[in-house]
């Protein structure tokens, strides 16, 4: 079965569409559950993840690394949620934090701005310019965090499997076309990719147990084996590292084997 992931701008009806989804497949539906599993499990309080994964990262917040650590803690609290796959997922970043498993399904709902404003006017109690006002700076932030994080525009259809304009299509349409394309061949679980998911796990767990300290790092996982790769440029702290990952083969679960390879680029498909 497939773990789906819905993006969407504010007020576009995703959550709607996310909703019906699970209901039809018998899916879980993860979306606030992923903060208060990252709050809990790294001991940092909601409000900062919330607002680490919808706020562009300032100056300061790039300086202290502190975005770099809450997308970590973020991205493997979701990992884990989607282990057991059958997962409809409805958060920001889900096609991109995801990114490489290849039965996921990654949704792009787009509405049109007047319905929006529409609906934020009727939903707060607001005037149209205020409504327009707040969908265009969350937009705007969603942007920001997108391309400062991960170089990409959330608006650019290639980074989806299946982008859904609903302004002449109802939800119902929308859920139909979600459930056909997850049932496909393509968007299955199989053995080879739950291995997959799994080693993603280890991979995000030993990449959360380091990016405080060290937050430049790349981590890759198969069958169990963990690579940590610190980018090309200055071995300055690679003993520290070293002690670092020494406590982080003792505590991290499904960890088989874990080297280090200094001064190598850190691949594309590394969390």
């Amino acid at each position: 079965m497939a773990i789906i992931t819905i993006s969407r701008g504010s007020s576009s009806m995703g959550k709607a569409v996310a909703e019906q989804v699970a209901r039809r497949l018998g899916y879980r539906l993860i979306s606030r559950e992923v903060l208060l599993d990252a709050s809990s499990r790294f001991n940092v309080p909601e409000i900062k993840l919330e607002k680490a994964i919808h706020d562009a990262p300032g100056i300061l917040d790039r300086y202290r690394h502190s975005s770099q650590s809450y997308v970590a803690y973020i991205r493997s609290a979701l990992v884990e949620q989607v282990v057991a796959d059958n997962v409809v997922y409805h958060g920001l970043a889900g096609h991109l934090l995801l990114k490489g498993l290849s039965q996921v399904l990654k949704v792009r709902i787009n509405a049109d701005m007047e319905k929006r404003v529409a609906v934020v006017m009727k939903r707060d109690r607001i005037p149209a310019d205020e409504a327009r006002n707040r969908i265009q700076e969350d937009d705007r932030q969603r942007r920001k965090w997108t391309q400062a994080l991960y170089g990409q525009d959330p608006w650019d259809a290639s980074l989806y499997d299946l982008t859904i304009c609903i302004d002449t299509l109802s939800v119902d349409n929308a859920v139909d076309f979600i459930c056909q394309a997850a049932g496909t061949d393509g968007f299955q679980a199989t053995e080879k990719n739950r291995r997959q998911v799994s080693d993603m796990a280890v991979a995000c767990r030993v990449k959360a147990a380091l990016v405080d300290e060290f937050p430049h790092v790349g981590v890759t996982c198969e069958y169990g084996n963990v690579l940590v790769y610190t980018g090309t440029g200055s071995d300055h702290g690679s003993g520290k590292l070293a002690k670092k990952i020494d406590r982080v083969r003792e505590t991290v679960e499904g960890i088989f084997h874990i080297e280090i390879h200094s001064g190598v680029v850190v691949p594309a498909e590394a969390v």
